[in-house]
C-alpha cells in the first residue's frame, strides 16, 4: 500500500511540474520591422534594434518621435527610450502575444494590453 502511495504522490508530482513547465513562446523579430499604428499612437521599427514612437494624439508628429532600442527574445519585447534632457534611459518590458505581418500585441506589467496594425506605406 505505501509503494502505490508514493508512485501516485510522484506521478501527481510529475504531472504537475510537466503542466507548469509551458513551452515559452518564440516570436520572429524580423516581423517586428515597419511602422505600426494603434489609434493615433505609432511605432516604427528597424531590423537594427532601433526605432521610435510618437502619438498624434498628444500632436507629436514623425518627425519628432521618441528614439528608442529594442530587444525581442522569445516572447519578451524591451524598449529602452532615451530621454532628450539629460542622459536618462527607460527601460519598459512588454510580453508579447501575438506578432504576424499585419497586427502586434502586447501587454506591459501592469497588465495594460496594446493592439497594433502594420501601416503600409
Amino acid at each position: 500500500m505505501k509503494k502505490i502511495f508514493v508512485s501516485f504522490a510522484a506521478l501527481v508530482l510529475a504531472a504537475f511540474i510537466i503542466s507548469s513547465c509551458e513551452q515559452e513562446k518564440y516570436f520572429d523579430s524580423s516581423l517586428l520591422a515597419g511602422k505600426w499604428k494603434s489609434g493615433t499612437l505609432f511605432e516604427r521599427y528597424f531590423d537594427d534594434g532601433t526605432g521610435y514612437s510618437w502619438d498624434e494624439g498628444d500632436d507629436v508628429r514623425e518627425e519628432e518621435a521618441q528614439d528608442f532600442t529594442w530587444t525581442l527574445a522569445g516572447a519578451e519585447l524591451i524598449k529602452k527610450e532615451q530621454m532628450e534632457i539629460g542622459d536618462v534611459e527607460i527601460t519598459k518590458i512588454f510580453t508579447v502575444t501575438e506578432l504576424s505581418s499585419t497586427t502586434l500585441k502586447y501587454n506591459d506589467d501592469f497588465g495594460r494590453g496594446y493592439t497594433f496594425t502594420r501601416v503600409d506605406e
